[in-house]
Order: C-alpha cells, then structure tokens, then sequence
C-alpha cells in the first residue's frame, strides 16, 4: 500500500480520537488488537516491552527512556500518541519517525490481514498492530509503547510490560465520580503483569495499593526508591540531581524547560536502570539528558517575540504550563496565549490551571477536529477565569492575530489542543 492509500484508509476508519466520546471508559477493550496480532504471529513478543501510562509525562518520559537507552548503544522502537503534523511521528526507531514508504507497508499488511479475517479495526488498533509490526521488522533491541488511554482495555495492553510505567493519576478521562483517583488508578495499573517491574512516578499512598495488588514482580516507588535530590534553573534548562535505586546522577543539564521535567527525568533514569539492571553510566546520563528533545513540550519555534509551544490540555498539564511561565520566562515582558480546546474537559477549569488572567490578552480559537471547541466557548471560560480575550476561530489568523500585537520582547503561549500546537509548528517557519 502506498503511504497516501494508507492515509485514506486510516480516514475511512472508526477515530475514537476526533469523536465526542473520546475519554469514555464504557466499550474499550484490547480483544480485537489481540486477534490481530495472533493473526500475523505476535511480532509483539518479539522483543522487550516498556509500557508506560498516565495522566500527564507518559510523553516526555518515553523520549527521555528513548535516548538513555539510545545513548547506551540500543536500537529503540518508540510507539506514542498523539501526533503533532504526521502520523508518522507515532512510529519511531532509532529515535527516526517511520519513513512514509515502510508506513504504507505496514498498514497494508494491516488492513490486509483485517479484511481476511473480517475484523472491524478501529483507526487506533490499526496503527498500533502497525507500529508493533515494524518493530519486529526493524529488529529492534527494545520497545517503548505509550498507553492510548488509561491501559487495562487499551489496544496497547496486548504487549507483555517487561517494565509497566506509571508517571501518575491526574483528573483527566474521567467523569468526576467521588472515587475518580482510584477508579484511574485501577484503570492503569492494568498494564502491570506478574513478570513486570513496576515504576511508579504517583506519588499518592492512598493508590499505591492498587497497584502494587497487581503482583508485579518488582516494585520501584516515587520518593521511597526514586527522587529529585536537586532541581534549579539554568542556562538552557535545568540542573538537577536525581536519586534513584540502583545509582543517580549529580549536576546533569536536562536541556527542557519546566520543573515537572525534573520529575520525569527521575522516573525515566529508574526506568533505564531497572531495563538494564545496573546504574548507567555518567557520560551516557550526562549525554541523553543534553540531547534528548520535546516537540510540542515548551518548545520555543520563534525569538522575536518569543513564540513557546505546549500541548498542555487538561488541569495537571495546565498547571505545570503556569508554573513554568512563574519560574523559567520571567518577568518583565507582556504575555499572550493562543487557546484551543476539545471537548471532554472543563475549559473554565483548564483556563484558572493556566492562570489566564495574568496574560495580556488571550487569544482563543477552535481546535481543527471534529471535537474542537467552538471559539467563542473558549473564550467566555477565558473572561470567566479572569482573562482579556479576543475569540478567532481559524487557528492561523488566531496566531496572527497575536504576532500583530505583540512586540519582539514580548511571549506567545500556544496551548490547549494537539491540534492547534500542531498547526502552528508546522508554519512557525513563516512568522
């Protein structure tokens, strides 16, 4: 199949992802995607697995694990979600998105098998049983797969976790029932088997029962075997210092923004670790934590003024996005924000997480998807939350719509939406 046949067949597919009922609990399960794989021979036991879900960081902890173990000579395959502009950015190995050539291979081998066997393949199973394929293909030493959503049903959870990663439980996929934490955390401890180590980043003592009530073989907690000894901001990044079961590390530059990523940063160094059973070594710490790259995660894409892109959508994200403009951007220039949302969360929530109302004006605009907030919703939450703010629909006169007011000091904040971060890092190279 070629790769724009393989496009159209992804659009004639059942999206999970741009339909009002993303988030939903009710009808998920991984029996489909098991059946696929049963049909083309499980290329997932092929080799070791990293499975990792969570609220917010699954993202950022699954670069950081790729390029430790990158840096440490391993040919890595890397499976995440959502994409940015391509669905190809889905598919990596070697740190490399899957070219489009050996993605319509790989879909084809897909969709082939899935008519043979008449099986009604949603769009996300389909890419998964891709992503899985090629990296039995590509013959790779080890894979790193992030959870959909939530992990006990997700297509995902046909692999078998060698390590299950839970960066934490954050309000986000839930319907705000009394026990919603719990119910979260049941969900996503369901990546866990009896063979698997367990890291767990949630730091909460009333959940970690949950979880370790799974039977993984090894358990590696947040502040009792892993931690941030030291986190300060840097030239570039932040200096940290990270404790962690079996060594750490002292003094490293992690070149991202933010104090969250700390926090990542030591659960991604746990995670290396127990993959490999030892403490790595310094050069290789000191190495990744230099090189290894956010899209769409505070990435900066314009000097003059300061253009800063983050795919913060739900409260947890959006808090650690107005903790990181107080303490890395500083003060002393005017801030405006782009805003995007989807369906499925509370956008005046989302907009006091974001502390709108310290920003000059606030830019809102509609999500390109099917599940996209009308601008004019995002806006009255943004006045509701405190904000100024002007409603443009289209999301590049949205950013327009900023540049012409903003000075070269100034800082332009793009939030709320994959999407909407999406469409403006692909014509950043135009302002």
């Amino acid at each position: 199949m070629e790769f724009n046949e393989a496009l159209d067949h992804l659009d004639a597919l059942i999206n999970h992802e741009v339909v009002p009922r993303a988030g939903a609990i009710e009808g998920l399960s991984f029996a489909p995607t098991a059946a696929l794989m049963a049909a083309i021979g499980n290329p997932e036991g092929a080799y070791p697995v990293i499975h990792v879900t969570g609220t917010n960081g699954k993202g950022s902890t699954v670069r950081m694990v790729e390029t430790l173990l990158t840096v440490m000579g391993l040919r890595v395959g890397a499976y995440t979600s959502p994409h940015l502009e391509s669905v190809t950015e889905r598919i990596r190995v070697g740190a490399e998105s899957i070219p489009d050539d050996d993605f319509g291979m790989v879909i084809g081998d897909i969709a082939r098998t899935a008519e043979a066997n008449q099986m009604g393949l949603t769009w996300f199973e389909t890419v998964t049983g891709a992503a899985l394929l090629h990296f039995a293909n590509e013959a790779v030493d080890v894979a790193i797969v992030e959870v959909g959503m939530l992990g006990r049903y997700d297509a995902t959870n046909v692999v078998d976790a060698r390590i299950a990663v839970v960066t934490n439980v954050g309000f986000d996929h839930t319907s705000g029932e009394s026990d919603w934490r719990a119910t979260g955390a049941k969900e996503k401890a369901g990546i866990i088997t009896a063979d698997s180590v367990l890291v767990l980043g949630a730091a909460d003592q009333a959940i970690v029962p949950i979880f370790v009530n799974e039977g993984p073989a090894r358990t590696v907690l947040r502040g009792e075997d892993f931690e941030v000894v030291e986190d300060r901001l840097a030239v570039g990044g932040r200096l940290i210092s990270l404790r962690t079961p079996r060594g750490g590390a002292d003094d490293v530059l992690l070149t991202l923004h933010g104090a969250h990523q700390a926090e990542n940063a030591s659960l991604a160094l746990a995670v290396a670790e127990e993959f490999f059973g030892a403490p790595l070594p310094d050069d290789v710490i000191t190495e990744a934590f230099d090189k290894v790259e956010m899209p769409g995660r505070l990435e900066i894409v314009h000097r003059s003024p300061l253009v800063v892109l983050d795919t913060a959508h739900n409260v947890p994200g959006a808090e650690a996005l107005a903790e990181t403009m107080a303490t890395d951007f500083g003060e002393g220039r005017r801030r405006f924000l782009v805003l995007g949302m989807q369906d499925g969360r509370d956008p005046v929530a989302v907009c006091h997480a974001l502390k709108v109302a310290d920003y000059h004006l606030v830019v809102a605009c509609t999500a390109p998807t099917a599940r996209g907030l009308h601008a004019d919703v995002v806006r009255e939450a943004a006045i509701k939350a405190g904000a100024n703010a002007d409603a443009v629909h289209d999301v590049e006169a949205a950013i327009d719509h900023a540049l012409g007011q903003a000075d070269d000091h100034d800082l332009i904040v793009v939030a709320g939406s994959n999407t909407i971060v999406g469409k403006i890092r692909s014509i950043a190279d135009e302002f």
